[in-house]
């Protein structure tokens, strides 16, 4: 990787020349997640949150080729009002840059861009993970596999909730990723706080799962973590009224064909629409819990080079 790839907004370079802490986020739920001006003030908010914690935001994205790390506020408002931006992950992260394209990074791709530029913790909504029927489509997101090969601490609300979930887990297992719940001995079902299933691990301290970050790499274990934060109690939707509007969601795509890429924002489409949008309050809420507790783990972190 040469520097030169790299840009960084002023305020991510003068955080990381200081070596003080630094939160990674995406920018696919800029782009790909709601509509403009909406999904411009949520970016903010999020930001806001990482600041307020005592942390930096890196907004992460592509702009004409070029690798962000940190969006100015220019930047971030040119990015929450552009058209056909591509949706990256590793398959087609170089792609976009050799071709001069524009680029939103889900998580796997954020996770490359925060490690090539040092930076160790992550803020997202949910991963991605095995599809419902994967065993005929194989469908199964690359996020399982960064999270098995990057370094970095990923902060969501569990795996989407649209995803089979038991399957998610055990890809995980296999791959020997951390699957480390807070608050609660749950896997948190994204809008809901839980699930029937248990995870494999359990920190509530910010300062834990800094330290067992930092003895993997001691370890020499690749691969980053995965922190399963609960979305706050009042802001949920429990589990019994989702599962029949997920049930309706993915019949009506599995009778209209859709697959691959297209699967993820048809489903969450229509979960907003029979929700009447109660989702998507649900998702910013989630996400800006997330961005708090990732904060506190960038700031717990050692001084890099300790």
């Amino acid at each position: 990787m040469t520097p030169d790839l790299l840009t960084f907004s002023p305020e991510v370079a003068e955080a990381l020349a200081n070596a003080t802490p630094v939160v990674a986020l995406e920018s696919t739920i800029i782009t790909h997640g709601m509509p403009y001006p909406q999904n411009l003030d949520t970016a903010r908010q999020v930001e806001d949150e990482v600041r307020a914690a005592g942390a930096t935001p890196a907004t992460i994205a592509i702009l004409a080729g070029r690798l962000h790390v940190g969006l100015t506020a220019d930047e971030l408002e040119e990015l929450a009002q552009a058209r056909d931006v591509m949706k990256l992950s590793r398959a087609d992260l170089a792609v976009a840059m050799a071709t001069g394209r524009t680029g939103a990074t889900t998580v796997a791709a954020t996770m490359i861009a925060a490690n090539l530029a040092g930076i160790r913790v992550f803020a997202t909504g949910g991963i991605g993970g095995v599809h419902k029927g994967a065993g005929e489509s194989f469908d199964i997101s690359a996020d399982l596999l960064e999270l098995a090969q990057t370094p970095v601490t990923v902060v969501a609300a569990g795996a989407k909730a649209i995803l089979d979930v038991p399957k998610t887990l055990e890809v995980l297992e296999t791959q020997g990723v951390p699957v480390i719940a807070v608050g609660q001995d749950a896997f948190p079902a994204f809008w809901s706080r839980g699930s029937n299933l248990r995870a494999p691990l359990r920190l509530d301290d910010p300062a834990d799962i800094a330290a067992s970050a930092a003895m993997r790499a001691r370890l020499g274990l690749s691969g980053g973590q995965l922190v399963a934060n609960p979305i706050p109690e009042a802001d949920e939707i429990p589990a019994e009224t989702l599962a029949p509007i997920i049930a309706q969601a993915q019949s009506e795509a599995d009778a209209g064909g859709i697959s691959g890429k297209d699967v993820t924002p048809f489903l969450l489409q229509r979960i907003f629409d029979l929700t009447g949008g109660r989702s998507l309050t649900a998702n910013i809420a989630l996400v800006l819990n997330n961005a708090r507790l990732a904060a506190a783990i960038a700031c717990a972190e050692r001084p890099r080079g300790d």
